[in-house]
């Protein structure tokens, strides 16, 4: 029984209707992301044809996903609103404060005592507004959503960048700030630019070493990761009906990783196995009555040009493993070509972890296929030369996997099975086997790999790869080991070639849960108390910023001048700083630590205009507040790429920066402007 099938049967019940309105203004057939995006019209029944890239738009979503770290902020924010309860299905997930260091028991007890003053402020706003809790060790937010929430034609915001995961199941999916969450929250609408439509058609079918991450590492490689802002990235065409709806997933997932608003696929077969499989019949049965409305009409897809602001054709038959990195998800590179770019660049051969999970690649499919490689490994005697790392997706899916073997197959290679939570993928990595900031390479399945991301070491160079290719890279313990042609000496001396992966799409004997860890909120919450230390480190009551005095800006100084990439992990870190992300002032204190200063090139080193001494970015932005001196900060393309985080626009303006100047803005900053300083 699905969550909230009444929602979902109201959405159904209006979608043709307004799809057919929408056609008799357009006068054509339509995208699925156009029929998506006009069905979900603040407004209610279309009235007026938007135009791609200038109409700003009002749009009502259906519900709402947030991770702890990002919803501390947002239902701190919530709390002032005055409302007595989420005025739509709003859902918090406990993922992203446990730490990966020992295993699963030991870390998630760790993270429980560290956390429990936040874990249970989220608990008990969450009673108390309605809105539904998993606690920590329930699962990754996306993969848990998937799971339980997601459903064919649906429109969902979340307060992480991978909310697009929901695509895989023909959502348009967003990830926006806690300022718009909260918007919605309180039954305001949530405005979009509506977006471009970039069409993605698939022919073929994978086979061998290719798995569906390799479609969006060679999309990323065509696209950068600029390409996709503004746009809905839309696949088709019979490859994308070959894939399984996890697949689907895991392609939407790292669209963030391109910039795009969202990406999404029409419903179809797998997505009903994928509904059934997951107990949620009576969303399958719903979908099926109405399924020509779950995805784009004929005519766009034989004639996508006509329809499409952009058009990218992959054949799946041709298409190769790929490994993207190090430091930025769209530097795409063929597996075979890796070693020979590798020794001109000077990057380390030798790999030291491989790392399978995260919201992108954490699926019972996922884990089979590259189970299907270690068990290789344990059979012909390879000894695996790197360390291995698992992260199942949700708690559903670990236990399933436990019961049917898969877990103890990694965990007789050695691997370490960490919690069902992102861990290294957001910095959450207590890693033990480097010295300093030693130079070294690691390969995971995860969707970013930008410098420090994974253990805060520059020098830590990450590729993105499928969860098979992980696994094989990581036992040959070389970046370039090529699986289709290379072999790997065993015990016995022996020179082996590992078979191709081998997966299944569902679990032959269905998902099983002991414990979900699900908390379901009261029905009135009016009696529940949330409370907040004055002396808390971790969560503090906000304030509201002083309006614009609506003077010009005068005797403003230069704060930072960021050279070249300047992401949210550059603006506000992850990593050990998640811990404050419900305290604005503490979680301040690391505003542009990751910046490199266009003068120094240097990090973290800026010199102080009234002193003229050089010191660290926060301290040099307190000292020009604490002299009511107003700053700006000056970037390159793409500021704030990267998470959906809004610390990394709420916390210049919290220490004084007035403006923020550069040449281009990624989306999800731009979605921030009413947390920001002013954006030029």
């Amino acid at each position: 029984m699905a969550f909230d099938i009444e929602m979902i049967k109201a959405v159904y019940r209006t979608l043709g209707e307004r799809i057919a309105k929408v056609k008799e203004l357009t006068r054509k057939p339509l995208t699925l992301a156009e029929k998506i995006l006009y069905s979900h019209l603040d407004e209610g029944m279309p009235t007026e044809v938007y135009t791609r890239g200038k109409s700003y738009v009002n749009f009502k979503p259906d519900r709402i996903a947030c991770q702890d770290a990002t919803a501390q902020m947002a239902l701190l924010q919530f709390m002032q609103a005055g409302k007595k309860k989420v005025a739509v299905p709003t859902t918090v997930h406990c993922d992203h404060l446990i730490q990966a260091k020992q295993g699963a028991a030991p870390d998630l007890i760790r993270a429980n005592k560290i956390s429990s003053e936040v874990f249970d402020f989220l608990e008990s706003v969450s009673n108390k507004y309605g809105i539904g809790f998993w606690k920590p060790g329930a699962g990754i937010i996306h993969q848990v959503v998937l799971e339980n929430y997601a459903f064919p034609g649906g429109m969902m915001i979340g307060t992480d960048s991978h909310t697009v995961n929901a695509g895989g199941l023909g959502m348009v999916a967003v990830g926006v700030g806690g300022a718009d969450a909260v918007d919605v929250m309180a039954d305001m609408p949530w405005e979009l630019k509506f977006p471009k439509l970039i069409g993605v058609r698939l022919t073929g079918k994978l086979n061998g070493w290719t798995a569906a991450k390799d479609v969006i590492l060679k999309v990323a490689g065509i696209l950068t990761v600029k390409g996709g802002t503004g746009a809905i990235v839309e696949y088709f065409g019979p490859g994308a009906k070959s894939l399984s709806c996890t697949g689907k997933g895991t392609i939407c997932n790292m669209g963030a990783e391109i910039g795009a608003t969202t990406s999404t696929f029409g419903y179809d077969e797998s997505m009903e196995r994928f509904l059934r499989a997951t107990d949620r019949n009576d969303v399958a049965d719903e979908a099926n009555k109405i399924k020509e409305h779950l995805t784009g009409d004929p005519e766009v897809y034989e004639n996508p040009e006509k329809y499409f602001d952009q058009v990218i054709e992959i054949n799946l038959s041709e298409l190769r493993p790929h490994l993207n990195g190090p430091f930025t998800p769209d530097l795409a590179t063929p597996v075979g070509q890796l070693g020979e770019k590798a020794k001109t660049n000077d990057w380390p051969l030798k790999v030291d972890w491989g790392l399978i999970g995260s919201c992108t690649n954490s699926s019972y499919e996922d884990l089979t296929r590259a189970a299907s490689i270690a068990r290789q490994a344990i059979n012909k005697k390879i000894t695996p030369k790197s360390d291995f790392g698992i992260n199942p997706g949700s708690e559903q899916i670990r236990f399933t996997a436990e019961r049917d073997g898969l877990l103890k197959v990694f965990e007789d290679l050695g691997a370490t099975i960490f919690t069902n939570a992102c861990g290294p993928c957001i910095g959450q990595w207590d890693r033990s086997d480097l010295k300093d900031f030693e130079k070294n390479t690691i390969v995971h399945s995860f969707n970013r790999n930008f410098s420090k991301r994974a253990d805060g070491n520059p020098n830590t160079h990450a590729f993105v790869g499928s969860p098979e290719m992980v696994a094989a890279i990581t036992i040959a313990g070389r970046l370039d080991f090529d699986p289709m042609h290379d072999t790997i000496l065993n015990k016995d001396g022996e020179e082996i070639k590992l078979d191709e992966p081998q997966g299944i799409e569902l679990p032959p004997d269905g998902f099983e849960v002991d414990d979900n860890g699900y908390v379901s909120p009261k029905e009135d919450g009016s009696d529940v108390e949330v409370k907040v230390s004055e002396d808390s480190e971790r969560l503090q009551i906000l304030t509201p910023f002083e309006p614009w005095n609506r003077k010009n800006i005068t005797g403003a100084k230069l704060l930072i001048k960021a050279f070249g990439k300047c992401t949210t992990d550059h603006i506000s870190m992850a990593g050990p700083w998640l811990k404050y992300r419900g305290h604005l002032d503490n979680i301040a204190n690391n505003t542009l630590i990751g910046a490199v200063n266009a003068f120094n090139k240097k990090t973290n080193l800026v010199k102080n205009q009234l002193t003229g001494e050089y010191g660290a970015v926060p301290d040099t932005q307190r000292a020009y507040k604490k002299a009511g001196i107003p700053t700006i900060v000056v970037g390159d393309h793409n500021y704030g790429e990267g998470s959906s985080r809004e610390h990394a626009a709420m916390q210049p303006r919290h220490l004084g920066v007035i403006a923020v100047l550069v040449k281009s803005f990624a989306r999800i900053h731009t979605k921030l402007k009413k947390m920001t300083p002013l954006i030029l």
